[in-house]
């Protein structure tokens, strides 16, 4: 597996050769002093180039970079929409286990591109033309103070999409049950425990991409209580999970609420689960969710 010092002659040294490359920037986990290096780290590079088009028109350029097992170009797919500044990015994952995240950006896209990430340096500058940027932090991915209205729309969203997972477990469409549980509920879950994090670290930590950070801030028992959360694709367990998810939830949303001053509607919580234990136990050929 080639080291980083010989991926960074590589990057740079292509840059050197090619007039059309003007810049070259990094960004990503590689200038997060606060992500931890592992060998799987990518390198997210940009060149800024006078010409898009002349380097799209024929990919084999790349092949520069060494054998790869798998490419994407997300701006040629159908499946994604095109940047709407003509930027074009290759991702590259190579034979030796490297990853280069490749994006051509035209030179005047610069000062957009330099707003868009403060964990971003600039390693290559020939026409001297881009500011002095500060140190790279990752301020922009912690934990943020919630407002009342955001507190209050993670606790409503929590509760009113846990009734769709009793809806699915009920009608025995267990992929519909388990969209709402992954999709909306648990996120809203992983939001609130971030928020405790973020109170006991004064909000100056970043749970990471994925929430996978997460796990160093939280005391050992929520973190164990989080992972009972994920059940396999049986009923029972979906059930199970749902009362895990629950109980955790009301146990830290209204922590949460009296460390920030906020309020928390604890009448949501105890109709909604009221709801939940009366549609596991409702029978599956019941005429009518509640008697008449």
């Amino acid at each position: 597996m080639r080291n980083n010092q010989q991926m960074m002659d590589l990057i740079l040294n292509y840059a050197r050769q090619d007039e059309r490359i003007r810049a070259v920037a990094m960004n990503g986990s590689r200038v997060n002093i606060n992500a931890p290096a592992d060998l799987f780290q990518d390198y997210d590079i940009v060149y800024m180039v006078n010409d898009v088009a002349s380097f799209t028109q024929d990919h084999s350029w790349i092949d520069y970079f060494g054998e790869r097992l798998i490419l994407q170009m997300p701006d040629a797919s159908v499946s994604y929409p095109p940047h709407d500044n003509g930027s074009f990015a290759y991702l590259m994952l190579f034979t030796d286990g490297n990853r280069i995240d490749l994006r051509l950006l035209p030179v005047a896209q610069y000062p957009a591109y330099l707003l868009e990430d403060k964990l971003t340096v600039i390693l290559m500058d020939k026409d001297r033309i881009l500011p002095e940027l500060p140190q790279p932090t990752d301020e922009d991915y912690r934990v943020t103070r919630p407002t009342a209205a955001e507190f209050a729309h993670c606790c409503n969203e929590f509760w009113w999409v846990s009734t769709y997972i009793a809806k699915g477990l009920w009608r025995r469409e267990i992929l519909y049950a388990l969209s709402p549980l992954n999709l909306y509920v648990r996120p809203m879950l992983i939001r609130m425990l971030s928020w405790q994090a973020g109170i006991e670290h004064d909000f100056r930590i970043s749970i990471g991409k994925s929430a996978k950070y997460l796990e160093r801030y939280l005391p050992a028992d929520d973190w164990q209580a989080l992972l009972a959360t994920y059940p396999r694709a049986d009923y029972k367990e979906i059930w199970q999970s749902v009362w895990e998810m629950t109980e955790l939830f009301s146990r830290i949303a209204p922590q949460v609420a009296s460390r920030l001053g906020l309020e928390y509607n604890r009448e949501e919580e105890q109709n909604v689960t009221t709801y939940l234990h009366h549609i596991a136990a409702l029978p599956y050929d019941a005429a009518s969710i509640y008697p008449d």
